[in-house]
């Protein structure tokens, strides 16, 4: 099986389900609305050491907007509800409210399931009750004005943890296919890549040999651990590797994002194998086959 002449690997990518939250920023200018949907979505790229995964889903003209301001969408990602709940709080809260002309909104007000988000109680008792369009919100004054949030937020049973490896013949190969896949995915709606610029450069597997460790280096897809390990998966024509890893609202998203970012990486020059990662079951029972994606 391949897509451009570029080997499919006959493997599928391992996730898992997690609570995902979408939160819509405005700001008086896109810049601004940015720069506290790059705070908001930090230190998130994985579950493994962080609060949550997390990333920017999209940019949002002021006629998408619940103010009529530019905006950007955030996903934010836990497996535990409760956890989801108490990283709404800390990122609106922290890097949101003390943001310059910001406002936060629910991005998923169709859903079914309802987070609450009380932080109108930093008012002081100064807080009050306001109408945005249709919306019920609160007006917390602070420095600049007043703060402009709602408190309840939608939340699905979405999919985390999708991935596919872009692996090259040489580092920049690998990177430049994996450079597409991410810039193919941000297209794809209702999905976030939480990784530096959506690319992961030290894969990890379940498990170590250490037993305080409970996740630690992937070394079967390490090419400098080729002739060292018994096992790897490294082909002899690769010298470096990249994942992708995509989370989305539901699964028919990440298979979505998955598709289109593996074509991507498969137009580029100096790609020669792609495949994923898989944990025999130990990581999430949602299984994506490669193959179905083409």
């Amino acid at each position: 099986m391949d897509y451009n002449g570029v080997p499919i690997d006959d493997t599928y990518a391992e996730a898992f389900p997690g609570w995902i939250s979408r939160v819509i920023i405005t700001g008086a200018t896109k810049d601004l609305a940015r720069a506290a949907a790059v705070e908001a979505s930090g230190f998130a790229t994985s579950c493994i050491g962080c609060p949550c995964e997390a990333g920017i889903e999209a940019y949002l003209p002021g006629e998408k907007t619940p103010d009529g301001r530019p905006g950007y969408a955030i996903l934010i990602c836990n497996p535990s509800k409760k956890k989801l709940k108490e990283q709404l709080i800390e990122r609106i809260g922290e890097c949101i409210l003390t943001a310059p002309t910001t406002a936060a909104f629910n991005g998923m007000p169709e859903a079914e399931e309802k987070i609450p988000v009380k932080l109108h109680f930093f008012g002081d008792k100064f807080e009050y009750e306001v109408k945005v369009g249709d919306r019920n919100c609160w007006a917390i004054p602070i420095m600049e004005g007043d703060f402009i949030v709602e408190e309840e937020y939608g939340a699905v049973k979405g999919v985390a943890g999708g991935n596919f490896f872009v692996m090259g013949e040489n580092q920049m190969a690998a990177l430049m296919g994996a450079k597409a896949a991410v810039d193919a995915i941000d297209d794809v709606p209702g999905t976030i890549t939480p990784f530096p610029g959506g690319i992961v450069a030290s894969g990890s597997k379940v498990g170590s040999k250490y037993k305080f460790m409970h996740a630690s280096t992937n070394e079967a897809y390490c090419p400098t651990l080729r002739e060292k390990v018994p096992d790897s998966k490294v082909p002899e024509n690769v010298k470096a590797l990249y994942e992708i890893v995509i989370d989305g609202v539901d699964e028919a998203s990440v298979r979505n994002a998955m598709a289109v970012g593996l074509k991507a990486a498969a137009m580029i020059p100096g790609v020669v194998f792609i495949s994923a990662g898989n944990y025999d079951g130990t990581l999430g029972p949602v299984r994506i086959q490669l193959k179905d994606l083409l």
